[in-house]
């Protein structure tokens, strides 16, 4: 399938719009790591205290997505700073976790691939060395996360679904280096998610318990979700994604095979209005919205279009239309004194605050657009 005419117009139009909006945007936050927005303005996460939250690469990535669409030098600038502030982070172990490859793909990565910084390419190595050093060789798993403090629960068997999307900083390694270990890893790790992650309809666990040193399966936690066994909207967007990006490095079928159960689970949970909740489990009321999983999942839906013939082709591309245009016309912000564009993004189902903005929501959506007319920079 191929966009319609229309559909063309309103992506090119829907670009249009937005770079114009991030001329302001940019210079307002050019010295920021933004997360979400208080008041219309991009709360910074660049200090020593929050340098390593986990989305600390999206802006960087939307520096570079906006270069490439524009050609214009300055958004390489302002994500090249982004990606400097990170070196933090390699001066505290605790500030390396399962989460380099989103934070370093769009940034360091990104940069080498663009311009062939050499610096930049060390960062992301290192990052790599360090993201398999995580690998756990009995259960074959990447762990998630890293101690908590004041915390007395045991995490270190834990993985969860999200790790799907760091795996690309491991394949690229390999790639670099010509060291097979990082790619290994990764496949690994993509397995293991497969049998124990995807349930029997296509949905997805977030967090899998292992036993560390006999890598046997032990349950499953609700995470983020609504509760456990429910189905969380951005895991399953992660594991839709993160499983088309695995067979896309490995061309493993498995992958595949995954990542089209998720789609088509994704796909026949979708609300009439294209607007995705939180959970999809989880009660009418509060009838919670999260535009990040709409977002993350049109991207998998555009790659997976790619990987299809004929009809099923153009179900996945219809479908990832379909969210976007209903993110642009119910939950997007044009406001160009404010710095956001998406608007009801939640991070989790039992959090105090839903439906408000953050940061790799704007980041997806942007690069959901861009792969629909074949300019996006390849971060994953």
């Amino acid at each position: 399938m191929k966009l319609t005419e229309n559909q063309s117009k309103w992506v090119e139009e829907t670009l249009s719009r937005m770079a114009k909006k991030m001329e302001k945007v940019r210079e307002r936050s050019a010295e920021k790591i933004p997360y979400d927005t208080k008041d219309g303005v991009h709360a910074d996460k660049s200090d020593e205290r929050n340098i390593s939250w986990w989305t600390n690469g999206f802006w960087g990535g939307i520096m570079w997505q906006m270069h490439v669409l524009t050609g214009e030098k300055r958004y390489q600038e302002i994500a090249r700073w982004s990606e400097e502030k990170l070196d933090t982070c390699f001066l505290h172990y605790d500030m390396m976790d399962h989460d380099n490859g989103f934070k370093w793909l769009p940034t360091a990565v990104a940069d080498y691939r663009v311009t062939g910084n050499e610096r930049s390419k060390k960062r992301g190595l290192l990052a790599a060395e360090v993201l398999a050093g995580r690998y756990n060789p009995a259960g074959k798993f990447l762990r998630a996360w890293n101690d908590w403090e004041g915390s007395d629960v045991d995490r270190s068997g834990w993985a969860i679904i999200d790790c799907m999307m760091n795996l690309p900083l491991l394949y690229w390694a390999s790639e670099e280096t010509g060291d097979p270990r990082f790619s290994q890893i990764a496949e690994n790790h993509a397995h293991t998610a497969a049998q124990h992650f995807v349930r029997g309809d296509g949905s997805v666990n977030h967090i899998v318990e292992f036993d560390t040193h006999t890598g046997e399966y032990v349950t499953t936690y609700g995470g983020q979700g609504y509760e456990t066994g429910s189905s969380w909207t951005r895991g399953q967007a992660w594991g839709l994604y993160g499983f088309t990006l695995s067979y896309l490095h490995t061309k493993n079928p498995e992958f595949l095979s995954a990542a089209e159960r998720i789609a088509n689970y994704f796909m026949a949970n979708i609300p009439e209005s294209g607007l995705i909740p939180v959970d999809f489990r989880q009660p009418t009321e509060p009838a919670w919205e999260d535009s990040t999983a709409a977002a993350i999942a049109a991207c998998g839906l555009i790659e997976l279009s790619k990987l299809s013939d004929g009809r099923q082709s153009d179900v996945y591309l219809s479908a990832a239309v379909k969210l976007l245009q209903a993110l642009e016309k119910h939950s997007f912000n044009w406001n160009e004194d404010e710095d956001n564009f998406l608007t009801k993004c939640t991070g989790a189902y039992h959090d105090k605050e839903h439906e408000f903005s953050i940061i790799y929501g704007d980041y997806y959506f942007l690069e959901a657009l861009m792969k629909l007319c074949g300019k996006e920079l390849v971060i994953w």
